[in-house]
């Protein structure tokens, strides 16, 4: 019984951590339903549209570069909470401003949302789950980005259908909001889980590993014993309390051996999975199955159907990476993802259009959601230090939202310039790359503690310094 209730109890903490990335997803995805309206209303040049798309980007940026730098000075939860109030304001405050400036300034608190959820979330998760369930519950952030996606979707097409119906009827706030202006009833919809994040987050406690490091070790191990029960939370907060005793050095700690050598292999691993593409299939999924000859108008009906493809997959990844193991399911999957890519290249070069070429592209969201989508944020929690695992994480984030930043830029540029199908080679390459570095270079993590996979880096790399 005992047993059953911190079950309980560890898998209600995840799910309240994931709806940080929930957020993620419906605030990145929304916006695919706002940009034609708000350029219409508004008149918008395409730098004014420009500015609009990716200032939600700079944001971004600005939340990871002081989230994980704060949440290792005043802990997890506290940062978590900033971004819940950050979406909060900015669903609230674009829904009900009428200055282009002022919305502009509002995506950019939005961004600043998803930058500190994308980097804190997983990390909290992390660092609260048992080491034999750690990767299935790192695993359930990507699965609630994947949601969140699929939720804002679905969400902008059941109101521009609603406003379609209603046009011409009614009066008051609600007509305003949902029927004369549905792009502000699509961000509005956002407060919802907002709020619910920010209430939710009340129950959740600190991680045991910051209030260690802090020297708060009766509140820890209050906390472990509800994770790991009375016996193994003693047990688990001396092995935290030994390996608790540094204090970070910031950025500087990070570039010195052998925090670089771990630093690079997160960074490059992110960075790859980015350059697989996944953006650039989502974002422009539409666009492509036009070219396709797949569909020919409701692209974004189909939208939903590729996001849905990239939810479901993804519990593949949360049922298998604590029993194969991060480096199986990571080589297996980034190599499949490539052969997947040319697949997909080759029906464009060959001209083979239809269900096989939506089965091709559907085939590499099965492969990126099981290995390259989720596998970087469990293996960039997993192995730094406590003291400064904020911070690290923080950086590979932020490698993740410039790979980003780089494909979308590329991806019509490429597109339109090489051609699809030797854009979709060039996505196969990386995927490729992908698989030899991390055959080269990727340790097994897998049900290790926290504190166990640092002290075997730290003999690892005593006994073989190149090794990494």
């Amino acid at each position: 019984m005992k047993r059953k209730g911190t079950k309980y109890f560890i898998f209600l903490i995840t799910l309240i951590a994931a709806l940080g990335g929930f957020l993620f997803g419906f605030d990145m995805a929304v916006v695919s339903g706002i940009i034609e309206p708000l350029k219409l209303q508004y008149g918008l040049s395409a730098a004014q549209e420009g500015l609009f798309v990716s200032c939600a980007l700079l944001g971004c940026i600005v939340g990871v570069g002081f989230s994980g730098y704060l949440s290792d000075k005043i802990g997890r939860k506290k940062v978590l909470a900033i971004s819940a109030v950050l979406f909060l304001i900015s669903a609230i405050g674009f829904a009900f401003s009428e200055a282009y400036p002022v919305l502009i300034l509002f995506r950019v608190l939005a961004g600043m949302g998803v930058g500190v959820a994308s980097n804190v979330s997983p990390l909290y998760i992390s660092e609260v789950a048992p080491s034999h369930k750690r990767g299935q519950l790192v695993v359930f952030y990507q699965l609630a980005i994947t949601i969140g996606i699929l939720a804002a979707y679905i969400s902008n097409l059941f109101l521009q259908r609603y406003a379609s119906s209603h046009a011409g009827e009614g009066n008051g706030l609600i007509h305003w909001l949902f029927v004369e202006n549905v792009w502000r009833g699509m961000f509005l919809v956002g407060v919802i889980p907002a709020a619910g994040f920010c209430l939710l987050l009340m129950i959740v406690p600190e991680s045991p590993r910051w209030l260690v490091q802090y020297g708060k070790n009766e509140e820890a191990l209050g906390i472990l014993t509800k994770i790991n029960g009375e016996d193994a939370a003693r047990l688990e907060l001396d092995s935290i309390k030994e390996m608790a005793s540094q204090k970070s050095g910031g950025y500087k700690e990070l570039l010195r051996l052998p925090l670089r050598k771990l630093l690079t292999l997160a960074m490059v691993l992110t960075a790859l999975s980015q350059f697989s593409g996944i953006n650039g299939v989502i974002f422009y999924g539409p666009t492509i199955l036009k070219s396709a000859g797949i569909v020919t108008s409701d692209a974004l009906f189909y939208q939903v159907i590729l996001g849905s493809a990239n939810m479901l997959f993804t519990f593949i990844a949360i049922f298998k990476v604590d029993s194969w193991g991060r480096r199986p399911l990571y080589l297996i999957g980034s190599l499949c993802a490539a052969f997947a890519l040319a697949l997909t290249g080759f029906c464009f070069l060959m001209n083979i259009t239809g269900w096989f070429m939506l089965f091709s592209i559907i085939l590499f969201l099965l492969f990126f959601a099981f290995s390259l989508g989720p596998l970087k944020f469990v293996i960039s929690t997993e192995i730094f230090p406590t003291h400064i695992r904020g911070t690290a994480l923080s950086m590979c984030i932020m490698t993740m939202w410039v790979s980003d930043w780089v494909v979308n830029l590329l991806f019509p540029i490429l597109r339109d310039g090489l051609g699809i199908a030797a854009t979709f080679f060039i996505f196969s390459f990386f995927c490729i790359l992908s698989f030899g570095y991390a055959k080269k270079k990727l340790f097994e993590t897998k049900g290790k503690s926290l504190e166990e996979i640092e002290r075997a880096w730290n003999l690892d790399l005593k006994s073989n310094p190149g090794k990494l």
